[in-house]
């Protein structure tokens, strides 16, 4: 009962130290990196999928992609404009996207992800 004064400095330091992190950022977003392509990319102007599409789905395509090739045995996928690919991280994606730190990096730094691709997969050379 006489600790009132206690409980409400307590309240105000507590929701302070809660309100902290809203009141720095004042509500803006961080704005999402652009990948840099590479010169053989912008000259493809294409993706294996729509921009879209690889920006949000493209780790359940390679997901897709590793079950089918190493399960079913099937290399080839057909993208959305009927057109076929060899499905491999390093022969057909690589081969644009050339450029880890600046075209993988940059996003999966920016969302705080750490993708487990090079566990398996050799990490392409940065040209310097």
């Amino acid at each position: 009962m006489y600790d009132r004064g206690k409980i409400i400095i307590g309240l105000i330091i507590g929701l302070g130290l809660f309100l902290f992190p809203f009141y720095y950022n004042k509500g803006e977003a961080k704005k999402a990196p652009e990948a840099v392509l590479t010169d053989k990319a912008k000259a493809a102007k294409q993706c294996i999928e729509p921009k879209e599409f690889m920006r949000t789905d493209h780790m359940k395509m390679l997901d897709v992609w590793r079950e089918d090739v190493v399960r079913e045995a099937n290399r080839y996928y057909k993208s959305g404009d009927n057109k076929s690919y060899f499905m491999s991280l390093q022969v057909t994606c690589m081969e644009c996207h050339s450029n880890k730190s600046k075209f993988c990096d940059q996003c999966h730094n920016y969302l705080g992800v750490a993708p487990y691709c090079w566990d398996c997969h050799i990490e392409p050379k940065e040209n310097k």
